[in-house]
């Protein structure tokens, strides 16, 4: 067990972070427990916390009795400082045990800034970095979240990944573990990860083997054996009603970043946006029923005392008793003073209504995500909105009261024009002076995010090539010149974080030695801004010869394998080919959800349907 002593928790920022004991952490005596497993979150505590995956999955494993799950995040750089002076490894925190007597310890990937992170931790915890040098009695690294769905960088570092959702698949790697270890352990570790394998969701990476041709093209990966399967798909839920959930989330003690109770309407989003990865692999919306939804709010309200639901999901005003759902919550917490909010908002004037209704206890400003500036951009993305949409949208909200509002966009998508970048400061002047001809004054806030466009595996974009640092800065800077008011707010992401992601997105193997000798040279946590370092990753691709630009600005051809295929949500590649084609033409794709079935392939191949309460009813 590790001591943490008085003068080291006194002498970093949110000791907090590191005590433990919060309410509704779950403690076990070790008896009768056959499976320890730590659950992570390669970010500091606060981020850690705020992931919805890991709260259901740590709640769905402590109510095994053979099984105990405990929760460590990344000490930050201060705590990490006297970790490493004074030889103190990474522990639980939970039962402040080290992270090396662990049984698994699973990553949540959420995004491919937080790989260097994952080796920081794993050798805070003396554990080997590669997979191939761990010995029989070190745990198993286990990943999961978004990014199983392109692991080929970073496979080299973990013994296994779950690809999908993970609710009943984890558990069914737990009873294969467990029978494992109570045959003695048959073939060491070897002989579980072969068992682990079998399982369907689950890959095994050193059961695989990538193949290149003379001129360094990825060709393909082939398995060991005939036993081990070639396609990886993903673990689904068909019903979302029947699934273990979270009940008792975990009280902090600190702030965090969504420090609220978070209540997850559906899985999915049919919208089809091109450039979503997300739209893609967790297709088919799969809804809860609103009776199970405010069962779910009355037990996690009575377990924790917080005063905010979160409504959540990719597309949450997409639920199709939205409505109706809203207005028994507000019902059933009438004296007890609980707010909703909706993280994402339709444009159009329902949402605002709805918003309004919601935010009777707490306002707080409007965000819409138009992406695009101009309509030609927005079809070629099948965003399925117009100019004349947002603008009733904001117009709605200014005649009740908002005079807030924040408008996501993104540069770089394939076709721009800079017609199209200088159409985003255009829109939000519109939007500016709607809120003059709406109210009859002026006082408006609105504020444009802008980020770079990353083109990700299993999306009609996989094929484009990525713009290029100059690019994006010119494009920045014809933003800038072309607002024209004061009301507007204008930010923007660092390009040289968005053209690494775009590196690590599309990669293969061979990026593995590169995102290992950047952190030899010091990087983790290049999520933060602070904290990230271009001059160390050019350092790693120049020690290991790698050109990034082979896997970021390059433009694929449609034959071209790719090294993610393997690890797959289902999605045909025809499908996705088309959708590439309907882009360059800028037609639209509608809504299966509402219609015909538009051929993606996943409900067919997977086995599973759409779950539309709404619909249902009708």
């Amino acid at each position: 067990m590790v001591h943490l002593t008085s003068d080291i928790l006194q002498s970093v920022v949110k000791p907090a972070r590191y005590t433990g004991s919060e309410w509704n952490a779950v403690h076990k005596e070790l008896d009768g427990i056959t499976c320890r497993f730590a659950l992570s979150m390669p970010d500091v505590y606060e981020v850690g916390m705020s992931n919805l995956g890991l709260k259901i999955l740590y709640e769905i494993l402590n109510n095994r009795h053979d099984t105990w799950a405990e929760r460590v995040y990344a000490p930050w750089i201060d705590m990490e400082e006297h970790m490493r002076n004074k030889n103190i490894p990474l522990f639980s925190l939970e039962s402040f045990t080290e992270m090396k007597e662990f049984d698994f310890i699973g990553f949540s990937l959420q995004f491919e800034m937080c790989f260097t992170t994952v080796l920081n931790m794993l050798d805070l915890s003396g554990v080997s970095i590669w997979a191939k040098d761990r010995k029989e009695d070190d745990p198993f690294i286990i990943g999961g979240g978004p990014c199983v769905y392109n692991v080929e960088p970073v496979a080299d570092f973990f013994d296994l990944f779950v690809i999908g959702e993970a609710e009943e698949a984890l558990q069914e790697l737990v009873d294969v573990f467990a029978s494992w270890k109570k045959e003695g352990r048959p073939d060491g570790r070897i002989g579980f990860l072969k068992r682990a394998a079998q399982v369907h969701g689950i890959y095994v990476p050193c059961l695989y083997t990538p193949e290149y041709s003379k001129t360094g093209m990825y060709t393909g990966i082939k398995p060991v054996d005939d036993k081990t399967p070639a396609v990886i798909y993903k673990r689904i839920i068909q019903n979302m009603d029947d699934v273990e959930t979270m009940e008792k989330p975990i009280v902090p003690y600190i702030d965090i970043v969504h420090n609220r109770i978070m209540l997850e309407l559906f899985r999915g989003c049919s919208r089809g946006c091109r450039f979503c990865q997300a739209g893609v692999a967790y297709r088919p919306v799969r809804e809860r029923s609103e009776k199970k939804l405010r069962e779910l709010a009355r037990k996690m309200i009575d377990s924790t005392g917080y005063d905010e639901i979160s409504l959540t999901s990719l597309s949450s005003a997409d639920y199709s008793c939205l409505g109706g759902l809203v207005d028994n919550l507000m019902c059933d917490f009438s004296n007890e003073k609980v707010g909703f909010t909706l993280p994402s908002l339709r444009i159009d004037s329902f949402s605002i209504d709805l918003a309004d209704k919601m935010q009777q206890i707490r306002k707080s400003g409007l965000t819409f995500a138009p992406e695009a500036g101009t309509q030609r951009m927005r079809d070629v993305i099948n965003k399925g909105v117009t100019e004349e949409d947002l603008l009733a949208a904001t117009g709605a909200a200014f005649k009740k009261g908002w005079k807030t509002v924040k408008l996501y966009f993104m540069i770089g998508l394939p076709t721009e024009t800079d017609e199209d970048v200088i159409g985003i400061a255009k829109l939000a002047k519109k939007v500016v002076d709607h809120y003059k001809e709406v109210t009859g004054r002026r006082g408006v806030k609105v504020t444009i995010s802008v980020s770079c466009f990353v083109p990700k595996a299993f999306t009609a974009f996989q094929w484009f090539g990525q713009n290029t640092l100059e690019e994006f800065a010119r494009k920045q800077q014809l933003i800038k010149e072309h607002i024209t008011d004061r009301s507007i707010h204008y930010n923007y992401h660092d390009a040289h974080v968005s053209l690494l992601e775009g590196v690590l997105a599309r990669g293969d193997r061979r990026l593995a030695p590169v995102i290992y000798s950047a952190w030899k040279n010091g990087s983790r946590f290049d999520g933060w801004t602070d904290q990230f370092d271009l001059e160390r990753w050019n350092k790693a691709f120049e020690e290991n010869n790698i050109d990034p630009n082979y896997y970021n600005h390059r433009s694929r051809d449609f034959d071209e394998v790719f090294p993610w295929e393997h690890t797959t949500p289902g999605v045909s590649r025809a499908f996705l080919k088309h959708e590439y084609e309907k882009a360059v033409a800028e037609q639209l794709t509608k809504d299966c959800r509402r219609g015909d079935c538009t051929g993606c392939g996943i409900c067919q191949t997977l086995g599973v349907n759409i779950v539309d309460w709404g619909r249902n009813r009708a």
